[in-house]
């Protein structure tokens, strides 16, 4: 889904179809038992008392909501993490015997196996205190100037010591997509959003007291008396409030052409004089280029002036505070108690979750096409790799149909619509071609300096990518990563393995299950290439506009249908969706619900009335995309997700897509006068 809602799991076949499992009589002569069948769609799950044409959420996930209050160690609960618990289980195991027993240097054994055992060892964490990071904070004391200051950022940069300033990446050229560039963006602060810092309400006063505080402990840590750790935080919240002014919104930022802006590196430096990007890009080991993208332009000239109004000594403090605030979760325990106490205040987080589980996610983010592999090879199967092919040709298919068939649409941008389409390209389980982290080392003993070095060779093998040609084989995401995407500069559509297992699929599940979960994922996928940023991109993944002006126009006018239906959505009671920030996810959930459902109407159960468990096969449809969204949140967390967030609160996926669709209607027997009702005429149709 373009999906970066968060951590969307699945892991593999573990024989999921629990459908018919019996057990035979034994040496004790007792007959064979048979377990109940599994209910997919469960109305123990349901309210019932609840109209569905009232609040579909509601009545489809109402008492499981009730009956499964969030976990203290969690900021919100529902399918995704129940999943994602269950998955964190599962690499628990792989981790627990690879690490016991040693292995052969450099084999994936060891150093999946060695970089768990390390972070397992707190011990030995704990003996080392913030040693790890004196002779960087020695380093920084040492500046004398300017200079020195830039010089600083780059060598953070370049050593996995975090990214002060601003970002810098490399990235495929989205005019050119074969071809990597060097890419500066936005960055410096390190609250969420610009808006932590500039709006002042009461719920931003007291994120903004427990940064300052966090920034105060972590000082007073590495023996920094108070007095002067509360001036540095002040000092430091001062600056990035500054860099904060100068960023874009998300909202902005939202549209590829705004963020397209390439400079040769000359012309760029004269825009930035302290900022000499010709000096520059040698030093951050980007040597021998002409040309670079900038996100933000003018950020990084108001950058440039209060490098030279601040003083050093100011400057030193925030360098300071980057190292500190970039290593601290990897310190010592009170290192790790203050960076959770200030991170519970924005998610509402009551206990941390214990270390293997941090741990266990920490090597996934960090070894995971290692890793990975352990994981395919015990938890995904050829069975499940083939399903997904076959849905994913289904779906394609359907959509295709959707697109010949619409009626706002001239043939002339329909046929390119259909080229584009054609040519999506399908990731799914887990790559073809495993990256091996050549050259990096792994000590079993050296936590710290794991992280560390694992930072740096991602790094050097990005800025190595620059002058290769793009390798479109590469994954983004690891083999157990609970999501799915799509890439527009490729299109494509990945699924890491994760993604067959309930509730999006089951083999034992009949299809109005498996295609209101799975087969609205992918259709969600799909329609991102033709959402309002993926509409942008060509059959090749170019930056190019494709669409004649009136078709644009028409799409435009059904987009913000859909950005005002959102913006009318609250949560918290006053907290209003971003309908403009979480457009593009909207689309896809429209879109994609829309082609599963056609899909769905192609198989046998779909052209039938037969009910299974008291429900319909389209009801069953439904009901099965509504319990994929059954969650529930802290309020910290759920007023910071519509801060920054471009997926729309769960309870308004399950709920807003359903309202323009049809059959949806005649499913439920929805009519006039009920609180979801919306006329024919109003119900948004794009893809």
């Amino acid at each position: 889904m373009k999906i970066k809602f968060t951590n969307f799991i699945l892991a593999g076949l573990l024989c999921l179809s629990v459908c018919a499992f019996t057990i035979e009589g034994g040496k004790n002569g007792k007959t064979k038992t048979t377990s109940p069948p599994k209910k997919f769609i469960d109305p123990a799950n349901m309210d019932l008392s609840v109209k569905p044409g009232d609040d579909f959420f509601e009545y489809a996930d109402g008492n499981w909501i009730k009956n499964n209050p969030i976990p203290a160690k969690e900021t919100r609960w529902g399918s995704f993490g129940m999943l994602n618990q269950e998955n964190t289980e599962r690499l628990l195991d792989l981790l627990a015997e690879v690490s016991k027993t040693s292995h052969p240097a450099g084999t994936l054994e060891q150093r999946v196996g060695d970089l768990y055992a390390s972070a397992m060892d707190s011990l030995a964490i704990e003996k080392r205190g913030f040693d790890p990071i004196k002779p960087a904070l020695e380093r920084v004391s040492k500046i004398s100037d300017l200079n020195g200051v830039i010089s600083e950022v780059v060598f953070e940069r370049t050593h996995g010591e975090g990214d002060p300033l601003f970002r810098f990446g490399v990235s495929q050229d989205s005019k050119h997509p074969t071809k990597h560039i060097a890419e500066l963006n936005q960055g410096g602060t390190s609250l969420p959003d610009r808006d932590n810092y500039l709006k002042d309400n009461a719920r931003n006063q007291k994120i903004q007291e427990a940064y300052k505080q966090y920034i105060t402990t972590l000082f007073t840590l590495t023996g920094t008396s108070d007095d002067a750790a509360a001036k540095n935080a002040a000092t430091i919240f001062g600056l990035e409030t500054q860099l904060a002014k100068a960023q874009l919104s998300r909202v902005a930022m939202r549209d590829p052409h705004v963020t397209y802006n390439k400079f040769s590196v000359a012309d760029f430096s004269k825009a930035t004089p302290h900022l000499n990007w010709v000096q520059l890009m040698p030093e951050m080991k980007v040597p021998g280029q002409d040309t670079l993208l900038v996100g933000q332009p003018d950020f990084f000239k108001t950058e440039d002036a209060l490098l030279a109004s601040t003083s050093v000594d100011d400057w030193k403090v925030y360098l300071e505070w980057n190292i500190l605030k970039s290593s601290a979760g990897s310190l010592s325990a009170p290192f790790v108690k203050a960076t959770f106490t200030y991170s519970s205040a924005l998610s509402g987080q009551k206990v941390q979750a214990p270390r293997n589980e941090r741990m266990s996610r920490l090597v996934d983010g960090s070894l995971g096409e290692l890793l990975g592999q352990l994981y395919v090879a015990k938890y995904f199967t050829p069975a499940a790799k083939q399903y997904m092919v076959d849905l994913v040709n289904n779906l394609k298919a359907t959509l295709g149909e959707r697109i010949q068939n619409l009626t706002w649409m001239s043939d002339e941008t329909k046929a390119r619509a259909l080229k584009k389409l054609a040519a999506f390209s399908v990731k799914i389980g887990y790559p073809d071609k495993w990256q091996t982290y050549a050259g990096l080392t792994i000590d079993r003993d050296d936590y710290f300096g794991n992280l560390r070095r694992i930072s740096e060779w991602r790094y050097n093998y990005a800025v190595d990518q620059i002058n290769k040609p793009v390798d479109k084989t590469r994954w983004g995401m690891t083999p157990p990563t609970v999501n799915a995407s799509y890439s527009p500069t490729n299109n494509e559509i990945t699924f890491p393995a994760g993604i067959l297992q309930f509730p999006f699929f089951d083999f034992g599940a009949d299809d109005a299950v498996n295609y209101g979960g799975i087969g609205a994922v992918i259709g969600h996928e799909m329609t991102h290439g033709f959402d309002d940023e993926g509409r942008q991109y060509d059959a090749d993944g170019t930056l190019r506009d494709w669409w004649t002006k009136d078709d644009a126009d028409k799409f435009k006018t059904r987009a913000d249908q859909v950005v005002a239906q959102y913006n009318g959505f609250t949560i918290l009671d006053t907290l209003h969706v971003n309908g403009k920030l979480t457009l593009g996810e909207n689309l896809a959930d429209l879109g994609g619900l829309n082609v599963a459902y056609a899909a769905f109407k192609k198989t046998k159960e779909g052209q039938s009335h037969k009910k299974i468990d008291g429900f319909t096969p389209d009801q069953r449809f439904f009901l099965a995309w509504a319990q994929v969204w059954r969650s529930s949140q802290r309020p910290e967390s759920a007023a910071q997700r519509i801060l920054t967030d471009p997926h729309s609160p769960e309870q308004y996926r399950a709920n807003a897509p359903v309202t323009n669709i049809d059959a949806w209607y005649t499913a439920f027997n929805v009519q006039p006068g009920d609180k979801m009702y919306k006329k024919p005429e109003d119900r948004i149709k794009v893809w």
